[in-house]
C-alpha cells in the first residue's frame, strides 16, 4: 500500500468514526481525542489530514450529502411526475428523520467546494423532477420558484420535526400546502390559466428549434414576465 493510498484509508477511516460518534453520542461527542482513540491514531493525524475539527466535520457533512444523493432515484423513475416529486420529498424527509445530528451538520456547517458541488447535483435532481412537472403542464409557478419552495419547506420541516415541535402529520399538511402553492388540478374543464400555459410553454422552449437563438431568448423573457 502506497503512501497516497494509506493516507486515503485513515482519511476514510476517520470521517467514518466522526459520523458514528456524531449519530449515537452528539455533536458533543465528536472531539479531536474521542475520534482519535476510536480511530486508533493520534490526534495530530486529524490536524494533518483536516486541518482541525472544524474540517473533519466538513468531510462528514459532504459524506452525508454523497450517500443522500445516492439514495436518490432517477428523476425520471416513474410515468406520474407529480408522484416523483412526492416520492423525493418523502427520501428527503425519510432521510433527514433517520439521521437528525448528520442533517443538522449538512445544513449548517460552511461548505467546501466539494461539499457544494454536491449539494448542487442534489438541487439539481429536484429541478429536474420540478422540470417535468412543468412539462406535463401541472406547474402554476416557475420552475426556480418551485425548487426553492420545495427545499426550504422540506428541510424546515426536518428542523421542526427532529426539535420535537410538531407531530408527524406536519411533514403531509407541509407537502399539501406546497402542492396547493405550485401544482394546478389533474383534469381541468375551464381553460389553462396564462401563468400556467407560460410556465407549460418555458419549459418545453429549449426545443422549440423553429425559432433562433434569439428569438426564444426573447420569447422567454415574454413568458418570465406572464409568470411573475
Amino acid at each position: 500500500m502506497n503512501d497516497n493510498t494509506s493516507r486515503s484509508a485513515v482519511r476514510s477511516r476517520l470521517v467514518d468514526v466522526a459520523a458514528h460518534l456524531l449519530a449515537t453520542a452528539g455533536p458533543d461527542a465528536v472531539t479531536t481525542r474521542s475520534v482519535a482513540l476510536a480511530a486508533g491514531v493520534q490526534a495530530p493525524t486529524i490536524y494533518r489530514l483536516f486541518g482541525d475539527k472544524n474540517g473533519l466535520l466538513d468531510a462528514v457533512a459532504e459524506q452525508g450529502f454523497a450517500t443522500y444523493l445516492a439514495q436518490k432515484p432517477p428523476a425520471d423513475a416513474g410515468d406520474d411526475p407529480v408522484a416523483d416529486l412526492r416520492a423525493g420529498w418523502e427520501l428527503h424527509i425519510g432521510f433527514g428523520l433517520a439521521n437528525p445530528a448528520l442533517f443538522r451538520l449538512m445544513h449548517t456547517a460552511p461548505r467546501t467546494p466539494e461539499g457544494q458541488a454536491t449539494v448542487d447535483a442534489g438541487i439539481e435532481v429536484l429541478s429536474r423532477r420540478v422540470h417535468r412537472v412543468a412539462r406535463a403542464g401541472r406547474l402554476r409557478v416557475p420552475e426556480q420558484r418551485a425548487v426553492q419552495l420545495i427545499h426550504a419547506a422540506g428541510t424546515g420541516v426536518v428542523f421542526t420535526l427532529v426539535d420535537g415541535a410538531a407531530d408527524d402529520s406536519l411533514a403531509d399538511l407541509t407537502w399539501d400546502a406546497v402542492c396547493g402553492a405550485i401544482l394546478t388540478e389533474p383534469a381541468r374543464t375551464e381553460p389553462t390559466a396564462p401563468a400556467t400555459a407560460a410556465v407549460t410553454l418555458r419549459a418545453a422552449l429549449p426545443e422549440i428549434t423553429e425559432l433562433t437563438p434569439s428569438e426564444r431568448a426573447l420569447l422567454g423573457d415574454w413568458l418570465d414576465r406572464i409568470t411573475r
